[in-house]
């Protein structure tokens, strides 16, 4: 009896060990499923279209889950919770996309580029107070906080005679909402998101033809660290096979308007 429960002990010893000794890539395809964070308030990458999580990224991840042979699982967060809650390991990847910076660099792994925008401002389309960038200053402007576009507006804020009275919000459909409304003179966003915007609601926005501010590549992204790697890896060579063979740019017509030319690799920083 004595000699069977100390076995049962070592046994169970001996599982617990090698369930922790399992990379993401093992216990994702333990669980047959990728888990995915995102924002489902980021049209056209992510958002909800009659109940329906549907855009871009879902279209791409759907290419990825036929290529590396796992169900893609959709978690919706508000976009400053999602980097953290990858951070902590509650999830495999990132959809996003977030664009490509030194800074995330250092925390996060990026994948292939999916994107290339520069930040440029929607308006309504019978406001003419904005006709070119620096016309923001001493404008009421909206953004979103935590994004990419919220620094490049700090960014150009700053070189202005008089800075933008700026306001964030959670996500773009509240800041798109109040445009609408009158209580916004423009809404700074990354060109895509905003070009696409435009085009559901012709008749009530416009985007005006400047950006100001990097061009920069958006990815996805997850954990930098050994634990993460070959389920990365595994997922950038599936990307690259989904790139070549022209599903990539498929997407971006339907979603874009047109295919964008990418690189296999995004910036670098030294």
């Amino acid at each position: 009896m004595l000699f069977a429960a100390v076995s049962a002990v070592l046994f169970s010893l001996a599982s617990t060990g090698m369930s922790q000794a399992q990379d993401a890539l093992e216990r994702a395809k333990s669980a047959g499923v990728l888990q995915v964070a995102t924002e489902m308030q980021y049209p056209p990458y992510d958002f909800l279209q009659g109940g329906q999580h549907v855009g871009y990224n879902v279209d791409l991840f759907n290419e990825i889950s036929k290529e590396i042979g796992l169900k893609v699982e959709f978690t919706d967060l508000p976009w400053s919770s999602v980097l953290p809650g990858l951070e902590a390991g509650k999830y495999d990847v990132v959809a996003g996309p977030a664009a490509i910076t030194e800074e995330r660099s250092e925390r996060f792994r990026f994948l292939v580029p999916i994107s290339e925008s520069q930040t440029t401002i929607m308006i309504r389309t019978d406001y003419d107070g904005i006709a070119k960038p620096e016309d923001i200053a001493g404008k009421k402007i909206g953004v979103q906080r935590a994004a990419t576009a919220s620094k490049e507006l700090a960014s150009y804020a700053a070189t202005l005679s008089e800075p933008p009275v700026v306001t964030e919000y959670v996500d773009y459909s509240q800041a798109n909402a109040d445009l609408a409304a009158g209580r916004l003179d423009g809404v700074a966003n990354m060109s895509n998101n905003a070009l696409y915007a435009a085009a559901q609601r012709p008749e009530s926005f416009a985007v005006i033809a400047e950006g100001f501010g990097a061009t920069s590549y958006s990815s996805f992204l997850g954990r930098k660290d050994d634990d993460s790697k070959a389920l990365l890896d595994l997922l950038n060579e599936a990307m690259l096979t989904i790139k070549h063979d022209g599903r990539m740019a498929k997407i971006q017509e339907k979603w874009f308007g047109k295919a964008q030319d990418l690189p296999d690799q995004g910036p670098t920083f030294e």
